[in-house]
């Protein structure tokens, strides 16, 4: 069969020129070759093309003056349905069905819209279902269940800065959870959508995993895998409790490495760099192998790879503040840096680094200047100097330590709180400075201690 297409440009170069008296010749010349495509027929010239028809202009809006006429031969099965003089008559089951199907993924769209808004004034993405079924391995628990695996909030683990943690058990009666109450309607959301957008997304054997939460009401609340062997600062600093563990020497260099491979993945191995704000003995929380896991994420976040983003609120712990959160410039991950610098420092000495005083009037008692010079991080620095490491290591350890390591890590540390974030190493170096596969020498004095303890020295001999 043949389909007349009008007012048409003809295509380029006809195969074959045939001599018909009629159009109806002219057709049959074409349909006696199998490779005949198309055929024109106007004032007794007929004209037939075989294989591709190039250069055919078509009247889609343009003017084309063209009186010529192109006969597209087609298959019968393939000749357009409107041409054909027998319409087959819609089948109502077809339409009735379709109409169904389409009314019930109407309603479908709706309870997923409504369901989805459920959850966004939550600040979350729709990637989580009811309790029990999960999206990426996130549940989404009622409140009830919370209150009933946590025996109403009976056994606190711990008291953070945006609420408490409570011990708790899952309804299979074997998954033992910490469960975070976020208090406080601001900063509790605030921190609620930062841990959910942040753990949720993220996965590392040193990053503390987020196995659930629940926004229902005013209710906030963020179901993590339980630590047995709790926080880093219970085992470093509250010696006297009976069920906390001295840490030998091989334990921490393993808590020192694998929470720099934690923060070297924040910072490196994510597809925006992620940067914590708060490092601190309390965020770092032990698995039953003593395997470290960075935790408490409500004040990270998400600052993308130019670092040109200046942070309004003040975040973080006194005693593991950068000095540039002082000074309102853009910040970077050597703000993490920092404050490993300062967990490094108590995980060697097993003693806090006592938070430093700054007189307003240097005229001060000299009494004032006293924490200056009993400031660890200035202790440190100066006994390495001296080659007297060994002073400076908790003397729980009764001397059971490698004194290479000891130097190594000390100098880690004291690179790691240079007053200058440029003269910081990167995690990524730090990492491959304590598994022993990068050298390291000697850091200089931090300028900002030692113009204060030569200031204190100036006072006092005064």
């Amino acid at each position: 069969m043949f389909h007349p297409i009008s007012q048409v440009t003809l295509p380029y170069n006809p195969q074959s020129r045939v001599v018909a008296s009629t159009q109806s010749k002219c057709e049959e010349a074409c349909l006696s070759s199998c490779s005949c495509t198309a055929y024109s027929y106007n004032n007794s010239r007929c004209y037939v093309w075989n294989g591709e028809l190039l250069s055919v202009n078509l009247n889609n809006g343009f003017t084309i003056t063209s009186k010529d006429v192109l006969y597209l031969r087609l298959s019968a099965k393939d000749f357009l349905p409107s041409l054909r003089k027998n319409k087959r008559k819609p089948n109502v089951g077809v339409v009735i069905a379709t109409s169904i199907t389409g009314f019930g993924l109407l309603i479908l769209l709706f309870l997923l819209l409504n369901w989805r808004n459920k959850f966004m004034w939550c600040g979350l993405l729709p990637l989580y279902y009811d309790n029990q079924g999960s999206a990426g391995g996130i549940i989404a628990f009622k409140y009830t269940d919370l209150v009933r695996a946590t025996k109403n909030f009976y056994e606190k683990l711990g008291v953070g800065s945006f609420g408490s943690v409570y011990k708790g058990v899952l309804s299979d009666s074997k998954t033992i959870v910490a469960v975070k109450r976020l208090d406080g309607a601001r900063q509790g959301e605030k921190q609620f959508r930062a841990e959910m957008s942040l753990v949720g997304l993220i996965q590392h054997i040193n990053l503390v995993k987020l196995i659930g939460f629940c926004c229902e009401g005013d209710h906030r609340l963020l179901v993590y895998e339980h630590m047995l062997n709790g926080s880093l600062d219970g085992h470093l600093f509250k010696k006297s409790n009976a069920n906390v563990v001295v840490l030998n020497w091989n334990i921490r260099c393993q808590i020192a490495l694998g929470v720099a491979r934690g923060l070297c993945y924040l910072h490196q191995g994510c597809r925006e760099c992620i940067i914590h704000c708060d490092i601190k003995p309390e965020n770092i929380l032990l698995d039953e192998s003593f395997v470290p896991k960075i935790a408490d994420f409500g004040l990270a976040a998400f600052m993308g790879r130019d670092f040109s983003r200046v942070m309004t609120t003040f975040r973080g712990t006194a005693g593991y503040l950068a000095p540039e959160w002082l000074t309102g410039v853009a910040i970077t991950p050597k703000i993490d840096v920092y404050g490993f610098g300062m967990v490094l420092l108590e995980i060697i000495s097993g003693r806090r680094n006592s938070p430093i005083e700054i007189p307003y009037n240097t005229r001060s008692s000299s009494t004032r200047y006293q924490n200056v010079e009993e400031y660890f991080p200035v202790q440190a620095i100066s006994k390495l100097h001296g080659g007297d490491v060994k002073s400076l290591v908790d003397p729980q350890l009764d001397g059971d330590f490698n004194l290479e390591e000891a130097e190594r890590v000390c100098k880690v540390a004291c690179w790691c709180i240079q007053d200058n974030e440029f003269d910081r190493p990167t995690m990524g170096e730090v990492v491959r400075i304590l598994e022993g596969l990068q050298e390291i020498n000697m850091p200089p004095m931090l300028r900002l201690l030692a113009a204060l303890t030569e200031q204190f020295g100036a006072v006092t001999s005064v």
